[in-house]
């Protein structure tokens, strides 16, 4: 059978190729030269809340070529475009498992809309290094929507991998559910550089992430999605007190993070609808200017 490729080997993409590999799948990590050459010579090594500590040895390139079962879309928005020019195939699925919906649109453009699936993961894991994979949070839960073929394979390669997997949403559901939840939980503990336990102890910040749930849920039911503010903040009261985001990693490291992804999807989509948003705009700011201090 054709292998399932994986196109970014960072926090979200390695830990997924790890899983799959250690789970007997035939996996092909696509990266950047350096990276697919490190891959390649020293594999994967994992640190893992939900696994375990393995160590896994995908095949790795730097240009995918070969026929594949699915893709599964893992790198940052941020470079999303980037990446997209090491893929010489036509996969005939299509899966990004990326922060915010618009890149929907820009996989589709490039793959036809037949081919991509929307999908969405819940998962902290980070690479602090490459080649090392670090995942912190008690599960992992992949959602896919969608009814293209080969989707229901694909669920069970994750499943068969140890993580739960979700189908049969609509898409507009699964995407905006998640945005909803990631919006005010990044920026809160990004703009504060605080683990959300501290972002619910202190008023004003707790205030603020109330705020932009209530925000972000009005801008989904307006997109048409079932969305509630209290099932979010249900969600968010029950995390465990260190969770963080991927964004608030990536100012930590001085990556870029994917702020106009997040919290600019969701002022874009308002604007669309005539909804302020004026929550999740002083946060996005008060990021703003972190990155703009830290660039300089």
């Amino acid at each position: 059978m054709p292998p399932i490729a994986v196109l970014g080997p960072g926090g979200v993409g390695g830990f997924l190729a790890a899983a799959m590999t250690r789970a007997g799948g035939e996996i092909v990590v696509v990266a950047h030269e350096d990276t697919a050459a490190a891959l390649a010579r020293d594999g994967l090594r994992v640190r893992s809340a939900l696994l375990g500590d393995f160590a896994a040895r995908p095949a790795a390139v730097a240009q995918l070529r070969q026929d594949v079962d699915a893709l599964l879309v893992c790198t940052k928005a941020t470079g999303l475009r980037t990446a997209l020019q090491r893929i010489g195939a036509e996969p005939p699925l299509v899966v990004p498992l990326l922060n915010g919906v618009e890149h929907l649109a820009v996989l589709r453009e490039r793959f036809g809309s037949e081919r991509v699936a929307a999908g969405t993961i819940r998962l902290e894991s980070d690479r602090p290094r490459d080649g090392e994979i670090v995942q912190t949070s008690p599960g992992c839960r992949v959602d896919l929507a969608g009814a293209q073929p080969g989707l229901f394979a694909l669920a069970g390669a994750l499943r068969r991998a140890g993580l739960a997997v979700g189908t049969g949403g609509r898409e507009v559901d699964v995407m905006w559910s998640k945005l909803v939840r990631l919006c005010p939980l990044a920026l809160t503990t990004s703009a504060a550089d605080r683990p959300l336990g501290a972002i619910r102890e202190d008023p004003r910040w707790r205030s603020a992430l109330h705020g932009a749930v209530a925000e972000a849920a009005t801008v989904a039911r307006a997109q048409g999605a079932d969305v509630a503010a209290e099932r979010t903040l249900a969600e968010l009261e029950a995390a465990h007190p260190q969770l963080g985001s991927s964004m608030r990693r990536d100012l930590a490291a001085g990556r870029d993070p994917e702020l106009d992804a997040v919290a600019g999807a969701v002022r874009r989509a308002g604007a669309r609808h005539g909804i302020r948003c004026p929550t999740i705009e002083w946060l996005a700011g008060r990021v703003a200017e972190r990155v703009a201090t830290a660039v300089a």
